[in-house]
This record gives structure tokens, C-alpha cells and sequence, in this order.
């Protein structure tokens, strides 16, 4: 509320006792122009604007919300859950401090009123003792359309960039590897004896950099080429373990802890194994870099009637809302000698099996990244019917 205005409302509460039916009048009608005013203008705006109490009960909404998820005029027993299924609300808006202070992003699909995926954003917010939230729709289907494009068929100037960022990439383990080999070289044709231990050295040092040589061509060509996909019934516990298994001495070497949280019973899904592996990967990896020594990640799996979502939660230093909104924009990399590559690998995985992600951050307070895989057979939603007691629980 601005001081004008809330100057405006002391000024009339004083004087409401004193008032004339025409004083009084002619306040009511300042309060709803100023109040048509505002709402001329988010209407006018084509983002979908939806503001929510604590209890998930919609307090107003714009026309291009209404439009967006087929809102009726009267939303006061309709709750955002509802409407918004796919995000997890329960996460984003907790009962912590904490909670209320994390900016969440989820790229969603829906298909009422029309088919279309929207790109969500949470805003929590405080005021005095109050809590609520501004939630800010963006339709991307198009964009999407557009991007899915891009990615299959990549212009020649990008793939350019790119290529030029992994060959200065490449450059360093091969100048290792040249130097190594070199000085193996001249001990072996010195003719005298040969040192084991640092021969032995050496052979390693050149494996550990064929081996980065191996991730950086392959990273390469898993962002520039179409992928093959084999989809088969998988099951992501296992998928999930086999990743951690291959990364277990990384992860000792960084001194981070991984703990994982996976119900009992898990459906199967149908997915491509390797390329599942590779998304999951980059995700631990990125999480691996963005903790210090003694960090923790938390695998943690949940289930429910239309989807089967995995979280990777890490206790690095986040990301601010800037950083956040980009994410996931081709060659956006935050952190010190990154490319991008990774996240651009991760999302395209996610995208070919149809499933969604969603990230969840603040500076100096970790991130979550969670994926919802859909079960098959999944419903179509429909508007729900009102529920007694929906805006008041």
C-alpha cells in the first residue's frame, strides 16, 4: 500500500463519524476509481497475475489469469491447488521464515481450457502479520514450440559458440597430456632407469585427462544432436543408484553426504535409461559444485495419483530470482568456468519424457530441483467444483 493512499484511508476513518451522505459519497466513489484504475491496468497486462492467502484461497486474479486457466468470475471457493495441481505447494509456501522468502519457477503443462504450458512463478511475500503470495503466469507455448525447434536443429552461428567454448575447454587436457607424455618420452629414451613410481604417475595423470577429454566431447555432443531416444519401463530407484554408485568417489573426495528418501512401493516409468542417467548426472554434479566440503544432498522421491516426482535438495549457496529466471537459457552459467552445458542437457532430457521441472532457491539457502515424471494414464483435468469451505480453510 502506498503512503498516499494509506494517508487516504486514516484520513477517512477519522472523519467517517462526521460525514455527510454526500462527503461520504464522494469517498466511495474515489475508492473505486482508484481501484478501477489498477485494475485497468493488470488487466491490461498479459501476464496472468493471481494473488493468494496463506490458505491458497485466490483474492484476485487479472483477466489473463481468468483466460489462462479458465477461471469463472467467482473464484472465492476455489482453491490454487486445484487449479494448479502440478506444483508442490505444501514445499513452496511452508510455514517457515525461510519458506516465505524463496522465489519458486515451475514450467508447467495443462490442458483446460486449452491445451498450453505456462511458465509459473511464486512470489511469497510478507506485511505486518500477513502472508501471501503473487503468482505471475506466462504462457511459453509458443516459445516452447520455438525453443524445441532450436534444439533439434541448431543454427550454425550457436553451434559455432559452442564449439568454440569446447574447443578452449579441450585445449587444457590435451596441452596436459602433450607435456606428460613428453617428459615419459625423454625418460624412456634416455636410456637409463626408468622410475616406476613416476611413470606410473604419469599414466595416470594422462588417464584422468583422456577422461575429461571423454566428458567434454560427449557433453558436446548430447547438447548439439537430436537424441535416439529407447524408451522402456524403468525403474528410477535403480537408475538413481547406479548414478550415485559411478560418482561415489567424486562425492568422498568433496566430503558430501547423499541421503536418500524413496517410498516403498514405485511405479515404473517409461523413460530412456541412458539418457536419464546422464540428466541425473549433471544434476548431482552441479549440485556437487555448488556445496562446499561437508555438504549434504537429499534424493528424496514421492508419489502421487498423476505423477512421480524426484528432488534433489543440496545445502549450497543458491541463487538469487535473477539467476533463477535464467537457468535454464542456452549457455547461462553461474559459476566460475561453466558453460552452461549441463543444464541445457538436463532440461532437454526432462522435455523428451514428457515430464516436468520446477526449481526452488534463494541465496545462502541451498537449492531443490524436482522433476515430475507423468504416470501413465493420467486424467485430463477439469475445473473443480466448488467445495464448501474451500477459501477458508
Amino acid at each position: 500500500m502506498t503512503q498516499e493512499k494509506a494517508s487516504f484511508l486514516d484520513r477517512f476513518i477519522e472523519r467517517l463519524d462526521t460525514l455527510d451522505s454526500n462527503s461520504l459519497q464522494a469517498y466511495i466513489v474515489h475508492l473505486f476509481r482508484e481501484r478501477g484504475f489498477f485494475e485497468s491496468v493488470f488487466n491490461a497486462i498479459h501476464e496472468g497475475i493471481l494473488v493468494i492467502d496463506r490458505h491458497l484461497a485466490i483474492k484476485y486474479f487479472n483477466g489473463a489469469a481468468r483466460n489462462l486457466l479458465g477461471l469463472p468470475e467467482d473464484c472465492r471457493k476455489v482453491r490454487i491447488n486445484k487449479l494448479l495441481p502440478q506444483l508442490d505447494w505444501r514445499k513452496i509456501l511452508g510455514n517457515s521464515d525461510e519458506s516465505w522468502n524463496r522465489m519458486a519457477r515451475q514450467e508447467i503443462e495443462t490442458d483446460y481450457p486449452v491445451h498450453r504450458w505456462l511458465q509459473v512463478y511464486v512470489v511469497p511475500q510478507k506485511e505486518a502479520d500477513e502472508r501471501f503470495a503473487v503468482i505471475i503466469l506466462h504462457d511459453v507455448t509458443e516459445h516452447r514450440k520455438q525453443t524445441d525447434a532450436e534444439l533439434e536443429s541448431r543454427t550454425a552461428g550457436v553451434v559455432a559458440m559452442l564449439a568454440g567454448s569446447v574447443a578452449h575447454e579441450i585445449g587444457n587436457p590435451l596441452n596436459s597430456l602433450y607435456l606428460n607424455l613428453q617428459l615419459l618420452e625423454h625418460d624412456l629414451r634416455d636410456g637409463g632407469e626408468l622410475d616406476r613410481e613416476d611413470a606410473l604417475e604419469t599414466v595416470v595423470c594422462c588417464r584422468g585427462e583422456v577422461q575429461r577429454l571423454d566428458n567434454l566431447i560427449r557433453q558436446f555432443l548430447n547438447a548439439v544432436r537430436p537424441a535416439q531416444m529407447n524408451f522402456q519401463l524403468l525403474d528410477l530407484r535403480e537408475l538413481l543408484l547406479d548414478t550415485l554408485k559411478f560418482m561415489r568417489h567424486e562425492l568422498k573426495l568433496r566430503s558430501l553426504t547423499v541421503n536418500c528418501d524413496f517410498p516403498e512401493s514405485w511405479p515404473m516409468i517409461n523413460g530412456d535409461a541412458e539418457q536419464l542417467k546422464q540428466a541425473f548426472y549433471n544434476i548431482i554434479k552441479n549440485a556437487a559444485q555448488a556445496m562446499s566440503s561437508g555438504g549434504e544432498l537429499l534424493i528424496s522421491g514421492v508419489v502421487d495419483d498423476s505423477s512421480v516426482k524426484l528432488g534433489f535438495a543440496d545445502t549450497g549457496k543458491g541463487v538469487n530470482v535473477q539467476e533463477l529466471s535464467r537457468m535454464f537459457e542456452p549457455f547461462a552459467s553461474f559459476k566460475k568456468g561453466g558453460n552452461g552445458l549441463g543444464m541445457m542437457i538436463i532440461e532437454r532430457v526432462v522435455r523428451a519424457h514428457g515430464a516436468e521441472l520446477m526449481l526452488d532457491s534463494a541465496p545462502n539457502a541451498g537449492m531443490t530441483l524436482t522433476i515430475s515424471f507423468p504416470r501413465e494414464g493420467r486424467r485430463t483435468r477439469m475445473l473443480p467444483e466448488y467445495e464448501p469451505g474451500d477459501g477458508n480453510e
